[in-house]
Formats: structure tokens, C-alpha cells, sequence
């Protein structure tokens, strides 16, 4: 049995949607450029029919890669969780660090990670270091810049 994939349900939704424009939208798209670039003539030393074949095998990718990874996902609502106060797949959690700095993550699936937004991955080495653990705990994680240590203020899962 192939390996599953956990996802939030939020992150489901997105990549089904994002295969849902590549084949509606995008292919159509390529397909069209490729047609009116090859209506230009010589192939050759066409760039915007290089640029178009070279833009179609990426949405093809994407696709082929879309379509092999949604039959595989683990949809997991983090709402549904009856976890109380324990790290697991999709928490919210509020983290402070020696410095007394609060930071907020919830902690997703590898395609819907965004450090930006406050999302890290389940394979993040700080997301290892918190599953299992409970609010009020303290965790050490290794980082770019050493270790860094981190108290557990809160676990929701919203």
C-alpha cells in the first residue's frame, strides 16, 4: 500500500483547485500559444514556441504530479481532533522562546506549508520536535543558527 499523505482539510481543497485551473484554464492556454506560435512559421527559431512547449511540459508535470498525490492524501480536519492539549498533526500552536518572542504555527501537511503564514511542515524539524508534546512543555530544536529553545503557551486546534 502506497504511503499515505496527511493534509488539512483547507489544504485538500487547494490542491484539488489548483488541478482544477492547471486542466480547465492553464492546458487550454498552452495549447492555444503553441498553436498561434507554430502559425508563425519556423519552429526553429521560434522562442515564443519554445517558451510555450517549455511552459506546457511544466502544467503537464504539475498535473501528472496532482493527479498521483490527491488518491493518496489523508484528510485530517483539525477541528474533529480530540487531542486536549497534546502536538499533533494540524495544532495551532503558540510558542515563546528564550527571548520572551511569541510565535504562532500550525503544523500541516509538506504541500501546504508557508513559514510566512504560520504554517510549518509536519516534517519540519521544529514540528518533529513538538509532536507528542503538551502544553506547558519546553522543546529544543535545531536550527541554521544552533539550538533554540521553545515553551509550549498553547494547543488549539482550530
Amino acid at each position: 500500500m502506497e504511503k499515505r499523505i496527511p493534509i488539512t482539510t483547507l489544504g485538500a481543497e487547494k490542491l484539488r483547485a489548483e488541478l482544477d485551473e492547471l486542466k480547465r484554464v492553464k492546458r487550454p492556454a498552452v495549447v492555444q500559444a503553441i498553436a498561434e506560435a507554430r502559425e508563425k512559421g519556423d519552429l526553429s527559431e521560434n522562442a515564443e514556441y519554445d517558451a510555450a512547449k517549455e511552459m506546457q511540459g511544466h502544467i503537464e508535470g504539475r498535473i501528472a504530479e496532482l493527479e498521483g498525490k490527491i488518491p493518496l492524501l489523508q484528510i485530517i480536519d483539525p477541528k474533529t481532533l480530540q487531542a486536549g492539549d497534546r502536538i499533533v498533526f494540524g495544532a495551532t500552536v503558540e510558542l515563546e522562546d528564550d527571548d520572551g518572542q511569541s510565535r504562532i504555527f500550525q503544523i500541516v501537511g509538506d504541500d501546504e506549508a508557508d513559514i510566512k503564514a504560520g504554517r510549518i511542515s509536519i516534517s519540519s524539524p521544529l514540528a518533529r520536535s513538538l509532536i507528542g508534546k503538551y502544553e506547558g512543555d519546553e522543546v529544543t530544536c535545531p536550527a541554521p543558527k544552533g539550538l533554540i529553545h521553545y515553551a509550549i503557551v498553547t494547543v488549539k486546534y482550530v
